[in-house]
Formats: structure tokens, C-alpha cells, sequence
């Protein structure tokens, strides 16, 4: 996140009085990272752009009852983008979609390693297949859409500490199946927009 937590709670706060400027800001600092974790779970670039609006206007709507009361906002706004993707699958009755891993998957080995990883994702779509529902969830809101353990914990309905051993448990998991020491925690993002161009 570019801003800090207190300029954020003025954002909210002036954009449910009805200030459009504060949540422009918002829509411009949560945009991209929303529409990462979307476009890991839908098929179609065009359904994660549209889908990503729509996260934001019921976002702009139901802001007036958001209450700042210890839930992060993120973990908020990640909520209502996952309930969105729920609801789209359900209407177009494509339950791939429920089920749909990371195509773009936010992962990255040493830098020695990179070139061959582009050439291999295949293996990492398979690897995050092998996961649980939930640890495969966990590595998409931690590492795709760059939320903190807090937020993604506050999205999945879970306690911060339970969702810190599905990561570590994901983790362990990929490594044993991709059979290299990727340093996830820390260069995640680094392949994330080399993936999401491959298959955008």
C-alpha cells in the first residue's frame, strides 16, 4: 500500500461523506491489486476488468455502512471482490470459475531461475492445483493481490495466526512439488506482471 493507515482512514471518512476526490484515491490505490486476485480466478481479462468496476461501485455504494472498527479496509474490499467472482461463477453456472486457480501465478525463483520458470508455468499451475482450496487461496490474496496476513485473514473469515500456517503449509507444499527454493515471501511480486502479460 503507497499510503499509510491514517491517511487511508481520511480517505474513508471524507469519501463516505460524499467526497468523490477521496474515493478516486482509493479506487487508484486498491485497483490494480483487486483486479489481480479477479483476474486469478476468471478466465477472461474482460470479465476481471468488468468485475473489478463492479467490486468498486458496490464498494462506493455499501461505503456509507463500512465501519472502521479494527477490520482493515483492504481485507474489506477483498471480501467483496471475492463474494463478486462467487456470485459471477454462480450466475454464469461455471463452477470451474469457484474452483479456478492463478493462470497468472505469483511466484518467483532466483533470478538464475526466471527464464526457466517462464518456460515452465505449466508446473506451477499444476503445483498450486495440488494445493487445498484454502491454501491455494491464501497464496492468491498473500502473494497476487499483495494483501497483509491480517487482511487476507479478514477476507477468508479465518484468524491471522490459522491463515499464517496455511501459507507456511502452501509454501512447503510448492516447494516440495516444484522442487526449487523459491524465496516466495519476498519476490513474489516480481514475476506477477511477466505472468499477467503472458496470459492477458
Amino acid at each position: 500500500m503507497t499510503i499509510d493507515e491514517e491517511a487511508l482512514d481520511r480517505l474513508i471518512r471524507d469519501a463516505r461523506a460524499g467526497n468523490a476526490w477521496a474515493f478516486g484515491r482509493i479506487f487508484d490505490e486498491f485497483h490494480e491489486p483487486v483486479y489481480r486476485f479477479i483476474a486469478s480466478r476468471v478466465h477472461r481479462p474482460s470479465d476481471a476488468e468488468d468485475l473489478t468496476q463492479l467490486v468498486f461501485v458496490k464498494a462506493l455504494e455499501a461505503l456509507p455502512r463500512y465501519e472502521q472498527r479494527g477490520a482493515p479496509f483492504g481485507g474489506w474490499l477483498f471480501r467483496l471482490a471475492r463474494n463478486t467472482v462467487i456470485d459471477h461463477a454462480r450466475t454464469r453456472h461455471d463452477h470451474a470459475e469457484l474452483d479456478a486457480i492463478s493462470e497468472h501465478a505469483s511466484l518467483e525463483a532466483g533470478p538464475e531461475q526466471i527464464t526457466s520458470m517462464r518456460h515452465d508455468l505449466d508446473a506451477v499451475a499444476r503445483a498450486l492445483a495440488a494445493l487445498t482450496d484454502e491454501q491455494r487461496e491464501v497464496i492468491e490474496l498473500r502473494f497476487f493481490a499483495g494483501l497483509s496476513a491480517r487482511e487476507a485473514a479478514e477476507v477468508m473469515g479465518k484468524q491471522e495466526g490459522t491463515v499464517r500456517g496455511l501459507q507456511f503449509r502452501a509454501i512447503a507444499s510448492l516447494r516440495r512439488t516444484l522442487g526449487m527454493d523459491l524465496d516466495i515471501e519476498e519476490r513474489a511480486e516480481a514475476l506477477v506482471p511477466r505472468v499477467a502479460d503472458r496470459h492477458g
